[in-house]
């Protein structure tokens, strides 16, 4: 998706966006783009929940987060890439402490109508809504495009994208 076709699904005062109200420090907009790159490849963020095994999404989640914590390294404190990986970083904890809880909800996960899948789909199902609302976020600020994939978690039109 275009940087364009974001942007019009960015509402809400709270977001710059790249090249009209705000103009990044390089270094960001390197850094974000080589995030929005890195996670486009993660299935775990788009792909159909049937189509996961849970063990997989579990590490893949670990993948994510350690990843975004080297990214957060590298940034300042107050930077505003920095408030949207902490965000993504808090959801795969949040996800992590949800599946892990009981080990039933990994190892069943995937067997449809079990507790355990509904558990784990809905967990699955609100990391994806945070990263999508903050992927958008971070498009419109650094003035990126996200792959199709991808895209299917932003926002659509209309919803409020405020953090």
């Amino acid at each position: 998706m275009k940087f364009a076709e974001i942007v019009k699904r960015i509402t809400g005062f709270g977001t710059p966006i790249f090249g009209i109200s705000w103009i990044p420090p390089e270094s960001e907009r390197v850094a974000a783009k080589r995030i929005i790159s890195q996670l486009e490849n993660r299935r775990v963020l788009y792909k159909s929940s049937e189509m996961e095994v849970p063990e997989h999404c579990v590490t893949s989640i670990i993948d994510i987060r350690r990843m975004l914590s080297l990214e957060l390294d590298s940034l300042e404190d107050k930077s505003v890439l920095a408030k949207s990986i902490r965000a993504m970083r808090a959801a795969c904890r949040k996800f992590l402490d949800l599946v892990q809880a009981d080990h039933r909800i990994v190892r069943f996960g995937a067997h449809f109508g079990h507790f355990a899948s509904w558990e784990f789909n809905g967990a699955v199902g609100e990391l994806r809504g945070v990263f999508g609302v903050h992927f958008a976020q971070i498009a419109a600020q650094y003035g990126l495009d996200i792959e199709d994939d991808l895209a299917a978690i932003l926002p659509v039109p209309g919803e409020s994208t405020e953090t």
